[in-house]
């Protein structure tokens, strides 16, 4: 089958290839065939290596499709079933998803997502984040696939699967955007783009985006931004709107520089919510005084802080009810022969967000 396949960390390309197949479905597993798949910044990620992905390795983690398969033990899919993969799923049973009530950090499940997914004769191939998008058919456990109604588009409930879900759910699950508050968003890509949204959704009446782009800042607009400017500007701004600082900030690009500066935007017990994913080897610094002065809260948002089994459903339903933008998120629809295209566009900083099809 067709699939694109990081050979090794550090590749500037992907390899797109007819030799690889999908493991068959073991017990608790099913096989997807990927009608649609989203192309993230996180796949840029694994492939330099800030996010760790051993090679090869099937890349994607942002798609939708139908059940092809399913293994032995499977009772809440069948065959033609319409579903979003979801990267990190809850096993639902263990003490994060149940006494603690923070199904996103399931760390029962994130051992399964090291294993091969894929093979290409006698080699194991990995699939990224457990998953492997950029590909015609993958295998996952039937928790990692979320059953979805048949009339939603596959390249509206690709974007649901990590985009949309990781920047929405950070501005309403992660932070709990009150209404009438003032919010900072920075870097205007797929994610940031969703947290504006969500920010808009929750009832901010402030949504100041941050970009070094200036078409990125005009497309922010559209999605729910009442203000946009460039770092340089943003002191002055944030004076005019708020004085002492706006009430939450979300960074969406995972530099040390843009984390301090979200850190730095908000006010005294505000909130500065850091989305983007940053390299192990980066550090950022905050001295001890400035800690208990501020009493600032610093909150981390992996997967929006999303319990996948209702926030995809809750997301589709915020989209059918005209408050989410999905299909304006979609830049172009292309196949995967033009996956490295896509790459390198985003790469470069374009305002291009890209669905693959098969």
């Amino acid at each position: 089958m067709r699939a694109a396949v990081l050979r090794n960390t550090g590749d500037e390309t992907l390899d797109v290839t007819d030799g690889i197949e999908a493991n068959e479905p073991g017990p608790g597993e099913v096989m997807i065939k990927i009608e649609a798949t989203g192309v993230c910044h996180s796949d840029l990620s694994a492939m330099n290596g800030t996010i760790p992905q051993p090679a090869p390795a099937v890349l994607g983690h942002e798609g939708a499709g139908i059940i092809a398969k399913v293994g032995e033990g499977v009772t809440n899919l069948e065959e033609g079933d319409h579903v979003i993969v979801a990267w990190s799923p809850p096993c639902g049973q263990c003490i994060d998803c149940t006494t603690r009530r923070q199904p996103h950090l399931c760390n029962q499940m994130m051992g399964k997502s090291f294993a091969p997914r894929f093979s290409e004769g006698e080699t194991a191939v990995f699939g990224m984040a457990g998953a492997g998008t950029f590909a015609e058919y993958m295998t996952v456990p039937q928790e990692g696939a979320i059953k979805i109604d048949d009339d939603v588009p596959f390249e509206i409930a690709s974007l649901i699967g990590c985009g949309v879900t990781t920047g929405v759910g950070a501005a309403i699950n992660t932070a709990k955007v009150s209404p009438g508050s003032s919010v900072v968003v920075f870097g205007c890509g797929g994610v940031g783009i969703s947290a504006i949204q969500g920010a808009k959704v929750a009832g901010a009446a402030t949504i100041v985006a941050v970009d070094l782009v200036e078409s990125k800042l005009e497309d922010a607009k559209r999605f729910g931004a009442t203000h946009g400017c460039k770092p340089d500007q943003l002191d002055a701004l944030k004076a005019e709107l708020t004085g002492d600082g706006f009430d939450y900030a979300f960074e969406a690009i995972g530099l040390p520089v843009t984390i301090r500066a979200a850190y730095d935007a908000v006010r005294r017990g505000g909130t500065a919510c850091i989305i983007g994913v940053g390299g192990m080897d980066k550090e950022v610094s905050f001295n001890a005084f400035e800690v208990f002065y501020g009493e600032k809260n610093f909150k981390g948002s992996f997967y929006g802080s999303a319990d996948v089994r209702g926030d995809f459903h809750r997301l589709l339903r915020l989209w059918k009810a005209g408050q989410l933008d999905l299909e304006g998120m979609i830049s172009q629809v292309i196949k995967i022969d033009d996956v490295n295209d896509a790459l390198a566009k985003m790469k470069a900083g374009e305002v291009i967000r890209s669905v693959i099809t098969f």
